[in-house]
């Protein structure tokens, strides 16, 4: 009975249905299936997102991870002599580069690393500084052209220095040492202004470009195109091996017009006493320039692998300025040289003939001033060639008075002077030819006659360029044809293809006064082989040279007057000038020398024109002389 009744309890509970707990049951598995639901449509959608979407990228992302990608940089391209010799080529640098994205302590890993590059940790923080704002994954340079030893170290030793790799970077090498220094110019590491600048795609922080010359100047031509090196690495960043690479195309051959036993002949004569000043040899019926040199030059070697600070300061502070190429960049008063302009303007203008006497008896008075002549016992008498031929002041004092400043203006800018000539040279100076306008505009006052006289013989605001002078000496040898000097020959790709050829170019021609010309050439014989010539010691035997000597005044000081040259502090020593043509009869070459307070145009700057024409006629002379280079030495 007892069983029964229980069973029948237990019976009532199982059968009875309790609606709201189902439905409270029903709604709570429902929520977990949307749920899930949910949960696996968000994984569904990022996986899509993740390898459909953008599948390609994230595939990029990975790959950049595993595979580093560095660029190859390519071997500028060479410079060449007229003749075909290699002037500069390249060798290669093995430089410490600091990758960034790698290096996992960096301040312990420059701590080990200085002592070993010999270098102070500052300078390597410095360095690293240096790049702050830049991508992480560009390299730093921290050391340039390591030696062996270094670099073996750190090869068998790269897995303790995190982020340090070593990059083979192409370096100059110059065959002449510094042959044609202040030409060639050198390379440096771009500049954060010069990289904002630049084509991003070509150049990347850290990259050497042109800095200065040619180097500058042709930089498109000379860089090359860079290659790309391809190379799987660990999770620590160290190469383990290269999967593929693309060489780099090397840059473009220059040649020159330049001749290097004639750029030598001109520096190793300059060198001789630690002269300052400018050589400039050009062939008279191309305008080509054979020669220019510019003394004291840089030392291009300091340059590889980056200057240092204390030689940079001693370059910026000697003064005799070796940065500046005086043949384009420093103007000097032209001294006697001119006086071929105020000859042409007199003959021009018929204020005087060739046989128009003038009297010079050692001086020559104007309103209330005595103006003297150089030799002060006068030259008595003299016709147009006899003063071309002695120089007389006296002569060309006059014949400026009568023919006027803007004439005398007028017939220099005929011969090229007063306006830059065009060569491929950066900061090129137009030097001044004075006029009365000019005056007004930058004194705001008269032009005064008695300055007339000055100009005349190339003083007073006369200021001209070795380069200036020797495209008007060219000018009035060739009879008056004015070339733009041409310092770049050709220029051609790697293999061979001629990309540019340049010829002369004739930028005008002084028409009408070949009768003039001549009869200044004929005087400019006389300087040299004349028996009162002003630089009778330039005479070559078998050749015939003409040339003008000229002495340009630095400044009046009478303190000085009575002194021995000697005596005289460097600095307020005259400048000396020598420009010359030859041969006289079918000028082939025209030299022109100045040599920063040499003194005298004849004895200081005439000997190394001399030696230049030696050197280019050396084949036709009969016994090659060296008396020139001992008496100088």
């Amino acid at each position: 009975m007892i069983f029964k009744e229980l069973f029948s309890k237990e019976a009532d509970e199982i059968t009875e249905r309790d609606t709201a707990s189902l439905d409270n049951l029903r709604r709570r598995v429902s929520g977990a299936i949307v749920v899930v639901l949910i949960f696996f449509s968000l994984i569904v959608v990022r996986l899509w997102s993740l390898q459909i979407n953008h599948g390609e990228e994230y595939k990029n992302r990975a790959d950049s991870n595993r595979v580093r990608i560095r660029q190859v940089v390519a071997p500028r391209g060479h410079i060449l002599d007229r003749k075909g010799r290699e002037i500069v080529t390249n060798r290669p640098s093995f430089d410490v580069v600091l990758m960034r994205e790698d290096s996992h302590d960096l301040d312990d890993v420059l701590k080990r690393l200085a002592p070993i590059l010999n270098d102070e940790v500052s300078t390597l923080w410095s360095r690293v500084r240096e790049a702050e704002g830049t991508p992480r994954y560009l390299p730093i340079r921290l050391k340039e052209d390591i030696d062996w030893k270094t670099l073996a170290y750190l090869e068998n030793h790269n897995k303790e220095f995190s982020g340090i790799r070593i990059e083979v970077q192409p370096v100059r090498v110059f065959h002449y040492q510094d042959l044609a220094a202040n030409v060639i110019g050198y390379l440096g590491a771009i500049s954060k202004t010069e990289l904002e600048n630049a084509d991003q795609t070509v150049y990347r922080g850290g990259d050497l470009i042109g800095k200065m010359g040619l180097e500058k100047l042709r930089e498109a031509d000379l860089r090359g195109e860079k290659g790309n090196s391809y190379s799987e690495v660990d999770a620590r960043g160290f190469e383990r091996k290269l999967l593929k690479s693309y060489e780099p195309l090397p840059g473009r051959e220059i040649r020159l017009t330049i001749d290097v036993d004639l750029q030598q002949a001109a520096e190793n004569l300059m060198e001789i006493g630690e002269k300052a000043g400018a050589v400039v040899a050009m062939e008279v019926k191309t305008g080509r320039i054979l020669a220019i040199a510019s003394t004291p030059h840089i030392r291009l070697n300091d340059f590889v692998g980056g200057i240092s600070h204390e030689k940079w300061q001693d370059l910026l502070t000697n003064e005799k300025h070796p940065l500046i190429n005086k043949a384009v960049q420093a103007t000097y008063p032209p001294g006697s040289t001119y006086k071929m302009v105020t000859a042409l303007a007199g003959l021009a203008t018929g204020v005087v003939t060739p046989d128009t006497p003038i009297y010079c008896p050692g001086h020559y008075f104007f309103g209330n001033r005595r103006y003297g002549c150089w030799k002060r016992g006068g030259h008595g008498t003299v016709n147009l060639k006899r003063a071309i031929e002695e120089s007389c002041d006296v002569y060309f004092y006059q014949v400026g008075q009568r023919v006027g400043v803007d004439t005398l203006a007028e017939y220099a800018g005929k011969l090229g002077l007063g306006r830059k000539t065009g060569i491929e040279l950066e900061h090129e100076k137009s030097g001044l030819t004075p006029t009365k306008k000019w005056k007004i505009s930058r004194y705001q006052t008269k032009w005064q006659e008695g300055e007339t006289l000055s100009t005349a013989i190339g003083q007073g605001f006369n200021l001209t360029s070795p380069l200036q002078i020797c495209q008007m000496t060219a000018t009035v040898a060739n009879g008056g044809k004015l070339f733009r000097p041409q310092l770049v020959e050709q220029v051609t790709e790697p293999d061979g293809k001629v990309v540019q050829t340049f010829q002369p170019e004739l930028l005008e021609e002084v028409k009408g006064l070949d009768t003039y010309l001549a009869i200044i050439r004929d005087g400019l014989i006389g300087v040299v082989n004349g028996p009162h010539g002003t630089a009778r010691g330039a005479k070559i035997d078998g050749i015939t040279v003409a040339g003008k000597t000229g002495t340009a005044q630095v400044v009046k000081v009478a303190a000085y007057r009575h002194l021995k040259e000697a005596d005289i502090p460097y600095k307020f020593r005259d400048h000396a000038w020598f420009t010359s043509f030859a041969p006289a009869e079918d000028p082939e070459i025209a030299v022109t020398v100045l040599v920063e307070h040499g003194l005298h145009g004849g004895s200081g700057a005439a000997p190394i024109a001399t030696a230049v024409m030696k050197e280019f006629f050396r084949d036709r002379l009969s016994v090659p002389d060296e008396g020139i280079v001992k008496e100088m030495r």
